[in-house]
């Protein structure tokens, strides 16, 4: 059985408020996960509200997700990335998923009409 830390860095956007992600496989079914290094106060609360990561969030759906409903609860923006890194984190630790980087970027665009 794999006793390793996964760590997963998040640089969140504008914001600003990058942290991190670790999490390490207590057995089967469950992850230990620690939130660490954000500035965000909405993202302290988040990490406050979740240790542990089961194998069966990690599949659930994110309207009923216990992750996304921290999340919610903590305040944390919509679209902030952290929920969506703590259940990456899970599933790499759960040795469901390889760790591969995972990137949302925007890339600049024409925005001149055609005519």
């Amino acid at each position: 059985m794999n006793r390793e830390s996964i760590h997963v860095f998040i640089e969140p956007g504008v914001c600003g408020f990058c942290c991190q992600v670790e999490a390490k496989r207590l057995d089967k079914q469950r992850a230990l996960i620690e939130i660490k290094g954000s500035q965000c106060e909405l993202v302290q609360k988040l990490a406050g509200n979740i240790k542990e990561v089961t194998l069966q969030d990690v599949f659930t759906r994110q309207t009923v997700n216990p992750v996304f409903k921290a999340a919610e609860k903590a305040g944390c923006h919509l679209t902030c990335p952290v929920p969506v890194a703590v259940l990456k984190a899970a599933e790499v630790a759960l040795e469901l998923a390889l760790p591969r980087k995972v990137r949302i970027s925007f890339e600049p665009t024409d925005n001149k009409e055609e005519k």
